[in-house]
């Protein structure tokens, strides 16, 4: 298995764990590749870590912090197509959106209202 392989696989394992709630986690499995990511891979890693971390800090009742690390990695998908390694990246980033915009508003969208990674269509 090389590298790149390697990285798929973490990839999904961080994709599983994000879909399972477990965000700090996902945060972490995430980290290992963006450390020996090449841009634009690196600004993409980074950007789904920040979202990652955003739903932690939620989970951990720091809405601010939440709020603020989940518009900065939208920010940082924003340049990526909809679709991209193997996610809807466009269906995250959409949900990332109405979290930012429930937050701003006060509002409070819930842990069963966590967005999920769902896998792009294969062509």
């Amino acid at each position: 298995m090389n590298v790149h392989d390697q990285g798929e696989g973490m990839f999904g394992r961080g994709v599983e764990q994000f879909n399972r709630g477990q965000f700090f986690e996902a945060h972490e499995t995430w980290e290992e590749i963006w450390l020996a990511a090449a841009e634009p891979e690196r600004t993409f890693l980074q950007g789904i870590i920040q979202v990652a971390a955003a739903f932690h800090h939620y989970q951990r009742g720091n809405r601010p912090g939440a709020q603020s690390l989940l518009e900065a990695g939208l920010n940082k998908l924003e340049c990526f197509p909809p679709t991209h390694r193997g996610i809807r990246l466009d269906e995250l980033r959409a949900a990332g959106k109405r979290w930012v915009a429930e937050l701003a508003a006060g509002r409070s969208p819930g842990n069963e209202q966590f967005p999920h990674i769902c896998p792009a269509p294969q062509s």
